[in-house]
């Protein structure tokens, strides 16, 4: 079983039932999913949420207690059932891998990943990405963000759902270190064109560009890695034409530096 401290030890801990304003207190988004955990999985859940998940809370996590080291940390935001959380999580050891996701199976998914293989370095946060954020990570305290396939709300009247909009990439750039690297993923080029011209606003952060960085050797000294697995979801929408788009930013040694 992974190791670590509870989280209730370094912040507040609010369960699904008892708060669930707490867990949806904005416009979300996400769409609203329910989902009853099989019997195997609401046994992991038990075992292993107290130690390794928490809702979100008000106070900041003091993530060195709760992995039990000191680790450059990473975000991911919106893991869904966690396949490419745990790969990448096994192939950097040395990263401290938060994820966050509101779908409850999702997370059971994943916790079962981590109790089967013994993956020590992820831990797990429930509720909405922005109040995480805002709340329970301190600035300049993230050595990356990882956001992959964030629901794209297509129809118009949605766009104002949408994560990636220029307030979020504030925010992040504020939680990331200097020289902390945001990395994105979209297989939906409307939003595709919102998120670039969303981050390339954003001053804090220095655009990357993507094809010299797969291309050129120097990712090695990159502080995260850009290589992720491919899921089902996104085999599925390159089989239905969809092409995917990647960005990464760097938060910039000083917010004054020239873009």
């Amino acid at each position: 079983m992974p190791h670590g401290a509870d989280i209730r030890n370094h912040g507040r801990v609010n369960t699904p039932d008892s708060a669930p304003s707490r867990l949806y207190p904005r416009v979300t988004s996400f769409r609203s999913r329910r989902g009853a955990l099989t019997a195997p999985q609401q046994q992991t859940w038990e075992r292993l949420w107290p130690v390794i998940g928490a809702d979100v809370g008000d106070t900041p996590v003091d993530a060195d207690a709760w992995f039990g080291r000191h680790a450059p940390l990473v975000l991911e935001i919106g893991s869904g059932t966690g396949t490419a959380t745990a790969a990448m999580a096994q192939a950097e050891p040395e990263i401290n891998l938060i994820a966050i996701e509101v779908y409850r199976p999702g997370l059971a998914k994943l916790l079962q990943t981590i109790d089967r293989e013994t993956i020590d370095n992820i831990r797990l946060l429930r509720g909405d990405a922005v109040d995480v954020l805002e709340s329970m990570i301190a600035p300049e305290s993230l050595t990356g963000v990882r956001v992959f396939f964030p629901d794209p709300w297509p129809k118009a009247r949605h766009h104002k759902r949408r994560l990636l909009k220029p307030s979020a990439f504030t925010l992040i750039a504020s939680r990331l270190v200097p020289g902390g690297v945001l990395h994105v993923a979209t297989d939906h080029a409307d939003y595709a064109e919102a998120i670039a011209e969303a981050g390339n606003s954003e001053p804090a952060l220095r655009r990357l560009d993507w094809e010299s960085l797969v291309q050129d050797s120097s990712t090695a000294e990159m502080p995260m890695s850009l290589e992720r697995p491919t899921t089902k979801f996104e085999g599925k929408a390159e089989r239905a034409g969809s092409a995917v788009t990647e960005f990464t930013w760097m938060k910039s040694v000083s917010t004054g530096e020239e873009k």
